[in-house]
């Protein structure tokens, strides 16, 4: 009978937990939008430039690309439920000083600081939910995560200017911090289950001590998986971002009805990923379905940059397109999987989703220039064409190994 209880109690307690997970990750998506709806209000009250406030958002990529994949190490040799509750404390931390504290140079230091806690989520979050996630409910449960994140980011600009208006942008830094010690609380309190033996891939000297060095990490598949990552990262920062001025310097939209599309391309994305993560549970042939999603989205990208569409048409290829792009993640993250031997979970992700980072860095650089020098239907035919190198890396290199 208490073996029978036991049974019973360890799927739920592995639920919890992945709940737990889910909610770090709609976190630290918050966190990542913090500066943005506040920029003004920050800028204003520590008299700086736009460059120089600017600066703490390189400060916080640039510490968090250079140090995710030692920090992936790192979940393969100690607990990642351990690393992801540090690396939120340390976000959490992080933003409650820049908070209460009148001092620019200490707000940038403590971007930096949130640059190290950002590093643990993709390593921790990944190696947890592939070592406790069922694994016919994997691909569900990694839709989950991702749209976790999507929602993180969806809700930060308006809870944030709320508070603002009560609080102060300080109030609302505080405020926020706040919310990530509450889910660090919920982490804390659920203790990490033992996995079983077929999913553990963590015993004593791990696979990682061995395998999931830099010879794994520099080897075609895992970075080809990178490639993608970095080839995503660029075509959905670059669109999302100037999706709004482009509009209006090429078909002279409007700026509300451009903001609705904007709006509907992010909606959309969010609900695409879990409907990409009940297809991926069905259709093995991960790749294949990243290609078709990609491929619609390049299609429908340049559509939007060769003519001049109606209102109501423009808002639902915007829709389409991130539908097309969000139902992708779940077989981009189930690609990345099949190539990481167990115990090297945190490495892996941790290393391919450095591609995030290059491709956010690179991004506003290279479309800010298009926009500069009066191009602003090269917006969309740039995306259109990044989707379509994407579909080149996996129709020619990850669907062929995948059929292998």
């Amino acid at each position: 009978m208490t073996q029978l209880t036991s049974v019973r109690a360890k799927p739920s307690a592995e639920s919890r937990l992945i709940a737990g997970v889910c909610a770090a990750h709609m976190m630290s998506h918050y966190y990542l939008l913090m500066l943005a709806p506040l920029f003004a209000f920050v800028r204003a009250d520590f008299n700086v430039s736009y460059t120089e406030l600017a600066l703490a958002l390189t400060v916080f990529n640039v510490v968090s690309g250079v140090l995710q994949t030692p920090v992936g190490f790192l979940v393969d040799r100690i607990s990642a439920r351990v690393v992801l509750i540090v690396g939120l404390a340390l976000s959490s931390a992080a933003f409650a000083i820049a908070g209460l504290f009148n001092s620019y140079w200490i707000f940038i230091a403590m971007y930096g600081v949130a640059g190290l806690g950002n590093t643990v989520y993709h390593p921790a979050d990944y190696s947890l939910l592939s070592h406790y996630s069922p694994p016919e409910r994997l691909s569900r449960i990694f839709a989950f995560h991702t749209f976790a994140g999507v929602l993180g980011s969806a809700i930060a600009p308006v809870t944030l200017l709320a508070m603002q208006s009560y609080f102060g942008w300080r109030g609302a830094y505080i405020a926020a911090a706040i919310f990530g010690l509450i889910v660090l609380a919920v982490l804390l309190a659920q203790p990490e289950p033992v996995a079983e033996p077929r999913r553990a891939g963590r015993s004593g000297k791990s696979a990682s001590s061995t395998v999931a060095g830099w010879q794994l990490l520099l080897s075609p598949a895992i970075l080809l998986n990178l490639a993608f990552f970095v080839l995503t990262s660029l075509m959905c920062n670059g669109l999302n971002t100037y999706l709004v001025v482009a509009l209006g310097a090429l078909h002279g939209t409007p700026t509300a009805i451009a903001n609705v599309a904007l709006t509907s391309l992010l909606a959309m994305n969010a609900i695409g990923v879990l409907a990409g993560g009940a297809l991926a549970g069905r259709i093995r042939q991960h790749a294949m379905i990243a290609a078709s999603g990609l491929t619609v989205a390049g299609m429908v990208t340049a559509l939007i940059g060769l003519f001049d569409l109606p209102s109501a048409a423009l808002i639902g290829l915007t829709g389409l397109s991130g539908f097309s792009v969000g139902a992708t993640y779940p077989s981009r993250d189930m690609l990345v999987r099949a190539v990481t031997p167990p115990g090297a979970f945190g490495t892996v992700f941790g290393f391919v989703s450095t591609g995030f980072n290059i491709g956010a860095s690179i991004a506003p650089i290279v479309y800010g220039m298009l926009m500069d020098h009066g191009q602003p239907r090269a917006i969309f035919f740039l995306s259109a064409g990044v989707s379509l190198v994407c579909v080149s890396t996996l129709t020619f290199g990850l669907l062929r190994r995948q059929a292998e």
